[in-house]
């Protein structure tokens, strides 16, 4: 039982924190009281937004949107908001081609604040919360999987999702196992957030994996009393805590530091729905979340004729990103994309968020073609998105060695395993073999899409953007 929808009405969709224009999210904020900009500054779409003065003074709008985001409703909580804040830097570099630069200071920044800051309070999700006195638990598969995570808050406002370990590294997902039951495993979190950086797709919100103090952390600073309710001592002397459903309290399905240090990620959260509204959207190739049943796309190998009929896939870029995502879901081994997020302000052609992957990286052994559906289907992929992997497929930019040594920079690494690092080699040989019987088929013309000519900003973005 699990609410899909993330609209703001939804009682599970999150509520970040900071500001969103329909080429950067950060426009709104010129003019608007929160941060103050300099005049002559972010004059074209392809500049960063919310430069703030060499000096700025407190604001009471600002103190009061940021106060009524984290609950903060008496005078003695108001706070200042450091315009150099690294979650607020984040924010303010999302713009149409992803969720950051290719080179952004402000994201280094964040991972490093993410390890480093101390936990200032800790608490339930938006959905878990949803659940709460609401739920069946008989209904919950496994109450191991998507139940067990907290919302964690620093200094500076800041707020990410922590997701605890919960499978070894070196223990693969067992055949058997439907992909609706498995685990959500910390690391394929950790590590596909540099998976999506190193294929430059740049649509996972930065993720990090650090050694969090349960009970210092997590215990010592939340104030929901369901929270505190649910640890326990383990016989050996382990601080444990589980997930909290009115019918079931087993601590069976707990997870526990060692024996108060517990390995989790920790994921930026994106700004609020209330200032950068997302939608979320069916994907087209859900699958069937049933012991037996089947989609049409599993058995009409010509379903996509049907999507493209269909808008927004009858034009414009949602089927090649469609696309980039099965691509990227095929290289993590993650079966469980039912929806997919845009952010309303980029409009039809925006990117999709490639959010929750704790269900990769499961099994190393295995290759499920069936993600492919969507390229091997339709038989379209970016040009960009095909250099890129041609190159990744180079012996000296193999695309395990780059993920390798780009995963050294995490503090919990090694953060795979290697059977899993050379599965990456092997599942990318696969893609390039798809494209190449696409194109063999219907030349490439059809097949490889030219996204290499950037469109002009319309005249009323421009104007926002140099106001």
């Amino acid at each position: 039982m699990r609410c899909q929808s993330r609209s703001p009405q939804c009682p599970c969709a999150e509520a970040p924190s900071v500001p969103s224009s329909q080429h950067h999210l950060a426009a709104p904020l010129h003019g608007t009281g929160m941060v103050p900009t300099c005049k002559g500054t972010a004059t074209s779409p392809g500049d960063h937004l919310g430069g703030p003065c060499p000096s700025t003074s407190p604001l009471p709008r600002r103190h009061k949107l940021y106060r009524e985001e984290l609950n903060l409703t008496s005078p003695a909580a108001l706070l200042p908001l450091r315009p150099e804040a690294s979650w607020l830097q984040f924010h303010l570099g999302i713009s149409r081609d992803g969720l950051y630069p290719r080179s952004s200071p402000a994201v280094s920044r964040l991972l490093r604040d993410m390890q480093d800051f101390t936990t200032i309070s800790a608490d339930y999700s938006q959905d878990e919360k949803a659940l709460l006195g609401a739920c069946d638990c008989s209904q919950i598969v496994k109450p191991s999987g998507v139940h067990l995570k907290l919302v964690l808050r620093f200094q500076d406002f800041g707020k990410a999702m922590f997701k605890p370990m919960r499978q070894k590294r070196d223990e693969e997902t067992p055949e058997d196992f439907f992909y609706f039951v498995d685990f959500q495993r910390h690391n394929a979190e950790i590590a596909a957030f540099h998976l999506d950086r190193i294929l430059d797709f740049r649509r996972v919100p930065p993720t990090v994996g650090r050694l969090i103090n349960v009970t210092k952390e997590i215990l010592e600073v939340t104030k929901n009393e369901i929270l505190q309710s649910v640890f326990f001592i383990s016989p050996a002397s382990n601080v444990c805590f589980f997930a909290k459903c009115p019918y079931m309290c087993k601590t069976e399905y707990a997870v526990c530091g060692n024996p108060h240090l517990l390995e989790g990620s920790l994921s930026a959260f994106l700004p609020s729905l209330n200032l950068a509204p997302r939608l979320s959207i069916p994907n087209p190739w859900i699958r069937s979340y049933s012991f037996d049943g089947k989609e049409e796309w599993e058995v009409n190998p010509l379903y996509c004729n049907t999507v493209r009929e269909i808008y927004p896939y009858s034009n414009g870029n949602r089927l090649l990103n469609i696309v980039d995502m099965a691509i990227f879901d095929f290289l993590i081994g993650n079966m469980d994309r039912h929806h997919y997020e845009m952010f309303t302000k980029f409009g039809d052609d925006g990117f999709l968020l490639h959010l929750d992957n704790a269900r990769g990286f499961g099994r190393h052994s295995h290759d499920e073609t069936s993600i492919l559906a969507p390229l091997s289907q339709c038989c379209i992929i970016k040009r960009t998105t095909l250099l890129r992997l041609q190159l990744l497929a180079e012996p000296e930019y193999r695309l395990s060695d780059v993920m390798r040594e780009s995963l050294l920079q995490d503090l919990l690494a090694p953060v795979l395993t290697e059977p899993h690092l050379l599965a990456l080699d092997r599942r990318l040989q696969l893609i390039l073999k798809a494209v190449r019987k696409c194109i063999d088929t219907y030349g490439e013309v059809k097949v490889v899409a030219n996204d290499t000519m950037q469109p002009e900003a319309p005249a009323s973005d421009k104007v926002k953007l140099t106001t």
